[in-house]
């Protein structure tokens, strides 16, 4: 009887601290020790999601950063609906504030989001898919509902920087065509449209838009400096010789790409490499044109013969590059052309 009275106002006083917390902030954060007593020990009659992350800036995950603030969303959605209660509680824990957490939880990559039930241990639907689902507030929520059947409507505060944006695009476009209100025919000129719809290709195919989804970081840094790892480079100065310049050129096919810009996993990427394939892309469709353009002209058989070979070289020397690059990400990609 003296240690179910005991329980009681332990569980009571465990309640009562989280609710005044909450009252507070929308997301507790918590160390270890606040970690242990009230989200792992018991008694528990009380849902805890939890986020594992790296928020620190020498930690440079923006996937941490925007996770969060989806995060921030649903909590906030939860804290000031008419449902709210001292059932379910948002909480957070830092690597840099809580390193033993993950360590007891055998866990070494951030974000991650966790549900820990009232009674018994999280199985394996209590950790949130986020490399399936994404980390939405609106998935967050859903997830939620099926793990403690508490409902959270998703409110967002308003945000105008897209309407400004497209206002402004369209002023910019409205001006543009006043002004030229008297010679529109550039509007009808099919290399400017033709250069246009290639960039947006460009954009598309070289990962733009999965950068801004994810917002991954420009290339990999070393966390105790900021400065990028490594790199395929030649550095010139007075010893800078012909014949080692030449060396660099023939160890390029034998080198690999460094990590620093290209990411080793198929399911990420820098912001640099991006940029790196839209430059390959681009002198791949150049070398192309430049094919095009020997094939079709009517010039000089000699000068079409130069320009021929330009674009093929184009298109073997830098698809040979941007095969590389897909080799390094899919481990285990049989084929290579001329650089390895």
């Amino acid at each position: 009887m003296g240690i179910t009275i005991f329980l009681l106002n332990l569980l009571a006083e465990k309640v009562e601290q989280l609710m005044e917390w909450s009252s507070r902030r929308s997301v507790i954060r918590m160390n270890g020790d606040k970690f242990r007593r009230f989200v792992k020990a018991p008694p528990r009659n009380y849902s805890v999601i939890v986020m594992f992350t790296a928020l620190q800036p020498q930690r440079q995950c923006s996937v941490c950063r925007q996770a969060n603030e989806e995060y921030q969303v649903l909590a906030n959605s939860w804290r000031y609906s008419s449902a709210f209660s001292n059932k379910l509680f948002f909480t957070i824990v830092d690597y840099d504030e809580g390193a033993d957490v993950f360590q007891q939880l055998n866990m070494n990559s951030a974000p991650t989001f966790m549900h820990f039930p009232p009674k018994g241990k999280p199985k394996r639907a209590d950790t949130f898919d986020l490399q399936r689902i994404g980390f939405a507030a609106e998935q967050l929520a859903k997830w939620i509902a099926d793990r403690t059947d508490v409902h959270i409507r998703v409110f967002r505060p308003p945000n105008y920087s897209g309407t400004i944006a497209l206002a402004l695009l369209v002023s910019l476009v409205g001006g543009l065509l006043y002004l030229r209100r008297n010679n529109l025919e550039f509007i009808y000129n099919k290399t400017g449209w033709a250069m246009a719809a290639l960039c947006v290709v460009f954009a598309m195919t070289s990962g733009q838009m999965w950068n801004h989804i994810r917002g991954p970081p420009y290339a990999h840094k070393n966390p105790q400096n900021g400065q990028v790892k490594g790199g395929l480079k030649v550095h010139w100065g007075k010893n800078t010789t012909h014949n080692s310049f030449v060396k660099w050129l023939r160890a390029i096919p034998h080198k690999k790409w460094d990590e620093s810009y290209i990411h080793g996993s198929s399911q990420a990427q820098f912001v640099a490499e991006s940029h790196i394939i839209l430059l390959l892309n681009a002198a791949i469709t150049m070398g192309m044109v430049l094919l095009n353009e020997a094939a079709t002209s009517k010039g000089d058989v000699g000068k079409r013969r130069i320009i021929c070979l330009v674009g093929l070289g184009l298109v073997v020397f830098f698809f040979s590059f941007l095969l590389s690059i897909f080799r390094s990400k899919y481990h285990g990609y049989p084929y290579s052309f001329l650089i390895k």
